[in-house]
């Protein structure tokens, strides 16, 4: 696994994180939010291990990218479309955990697409028969409130909040999360594991807080193409002990995208479903590309 920037067409820089022999066949990995390129560094290794070749990538704001303001969930694949390009990609698998959830499903709209695995993917805001934020931990009703209510109203929430995350330690990180947790994922939180996702908040928040402050404004708006339009294997994983992305979010865009799959893990949480899952995941992802 290596770390390399590309220079996008608009001057941005974006960071890549690359495992494997380069090939026309690719998975691409979208981190959540807040998250960065090295949220998947436990995932990368194990696809070039079975001759894939992978990217994950810091999403605009996150890690070393440079900041993208205003984006919108589709505006990100414009960015995956110059990483298809610049590798010379003929075809590729998008998996996305939690908020990188949208941005691999917008990432069928790209010809070189495939399939998208989406892993506890939020659904979107506003819609009349899906209540966005019931069954979030109260932390999610608080954050997403002040998206709504526009760009400094959830920069003055960042202020406060995100210096917790950008410093926040492994055995801190339990705590930290409070409501947006249960048991499942209390559970696979060891020692070890804490300690790596809170070493990947911090480097997420490494360069400051606007790729989190424009991910919650781009759900909260249109993500700018038509789920129905999909027409692309979709993958929707979810686990049924989810307070940061209930079940329901699942099921809610399974019955809006003709073609996908809902696979439901009983026990799972938002973060335990990644951790007791990764293989299986990998190795759908890699079906898809044989």
């Amino acid at each position: 696994m290596n770390k390399q920037f590309l220079t996008l067409q608009d001057g941005r820089k974006l960071e890549l994180f690359v495992a494997g022999e380069p090939s026309e066949n690719l998975i691409i990995f979208h981190h959540g939010t807040p998250g960065a390129a090295l949220t998947w560094e436990e995932w990368l290794p194990v696809v070039a291990k079975q001759g894939g070749f992978a990217i994950a990538y810091s999403r605009a704001g996150y890690g070393h990218s440079s900041r993208n303001e205003g984006r919108t969930v589709i505006d990100n694949s414009a960015d995956i479309s110059e990483i298809i390009r610049h590798f010379g990609i003929h075809k590729f698998v998008s998996i996305g955990w939690s908020g990188g959830g949208p941005h691999c499903l917008a990432d069928t709209t790209l010809a070189q697409s495939i399939a998208a695995i989406s892993i506890a993917g939020v659904g979107t805001y506003g819609e009349a028969d899906l209540n966005f934020l019931e069954g979030m931990g109260e932390e999610n009703f608080v954050e997403f409130n002040a998206a709504v209510s526009g760009p400094e109203k959830i920069e003055e929430w960042m202020r406060v909040n995100a210096p917790g995350t950008a410093n926040v330690t492994g055995e801190q990180l339990i705590e930290a999360l409070g409501g947006l947790i249960g048991d499942a994922d209390k559970k696979s939180l060891t020692p070890g594991v804490a300690e790596l996702i809170a070493g990947e908040f911090r480097y997420a928040l490494v360069e400051g807080y606007y790729g989190w402050m424009d991910d919650d404004l781009a759900f909260v708006q249109p993500w700018g193409f038509e789920l129905g339009n999909i027409s692309k294997p979709v993958e929707l994983w979810q686990g049924d002990e989810d307070f940061m992305v209930p079940h329901a979010h699942g099921q809610w865009l399974a019955s809006k995208i003709s073609n996908a799959r809902l696979i439901l893990e009983p026990g799972e949480g938002h973060m335990s479903l990644g951790i007791h899952k990764r293989s299986q995941i990998i190795e759908h992802a890699l079906n898809y590309l044989r």
